[in-house]
């Protein structure tokens, strides 16, 4: 695959780059901010006239927001948070799917998180927007649903990364369970790359065509989710999972 990648921080970049493309992979930096429209729009028309289209957009980019009881939260972090979580995901959608729209082809896969399907004591902010990406894919799912787009949410589960160093910095503000949570993750790594990376493939490729506005988590069987057909609310934010 030939890769645009889209973020604040050249250093980030320049190694994402220079990852890839030791893989044998093509990358092109693209820099920006996600919660600024022009700028996602701008990365995105650079990348159709590089490598002539645009087939997988992958929302990943977030910020942990404010740490500790709701109560004693300030809305500026609050607002923050919602700003890049959930209207930069908004920003990056609106920005590619007139592309696919005309192409009659594209998958989109959004990166959920914690509290995206269950409840996150000190963490609202981030519970918050991950709950309305999910909302929002199911919604868009079904807009586009007859342009042959496919629109999902991936949950990639608990990986090692500067959010797990800002939960241990946050100590008690966090609560017990998200700081043994978190030191798990820094002694083990997490869940392996390698078994998010083949959730990834399979919702960008056509062997999950049929699969849209649905919320499935690393750990799901969801290798049975190619060969069968779900019940509508199967997989969504209410995360019923009989068929």
């Amino acid at each position: 695959m030939r890769v645009g990648l889209l973020a604040r921080s050249q250093a980030e970049l320049d190694l994402a780059k220079l990852e890839i493309e030791h893989a044998g992979g093509s990358a092109l930096r693209l820099r920006g901010d996600v919660r600024k429209y022009e700028d996602v729009l701008a990365a995105a028309e650079r990348l159709w006239a590089t490598y002539g289209g645009l087939d997988v957009l992958v929302a990943a980019a977030a910020v942990q927001g404010p740490i500790g009881p709701f109560v004693e939260s300030k809305p500026k972090q609050w607002a923050d948070a919602i700003e890049t979580n959930l209207i930069g995901v908004v920003h990056a959608c609106r920005a590619v799917l007139p592309h696919m729209v005309e192409r009659r082809s594209g998958k989109v896969i959004i990166i959920g998180g914690g509290g995206a399907a269950n409840p996150r004591p000190y963490f609202s902010a981030y519970a918050a927007s991950k709950a309305a990406i999910v909302r929002f894919a199911e919604t868009l799912a079904e807009e586009v649903r007859d342009q042959n787009v496919q629109v999902n949410c991936m949950a990639p589960g608990g990986s090692y990364t500067h959010m797990t160093d800002k939960i241990l910095e946050a100590g008690e503000r966090a609560g017990a369970k998200e700081i043994a949570d978190a030191e798990r993750v820094r002694i083990t790594g997490g869940v392996p790359a390698e078994k998010q990376i083949k959730l990834a493939l399979f919702l960008a490729s056509e062997r999950s065509n049929h699969i849209s506005g649905k919320l499935i988590h690393v750990n799901d069987n969801w290798q049975k989710l190619e060969h069968v057909n779900m019940h509508p609310e199967a997989y969504t934010l209410r995360r019923a999972l009989k068929s």
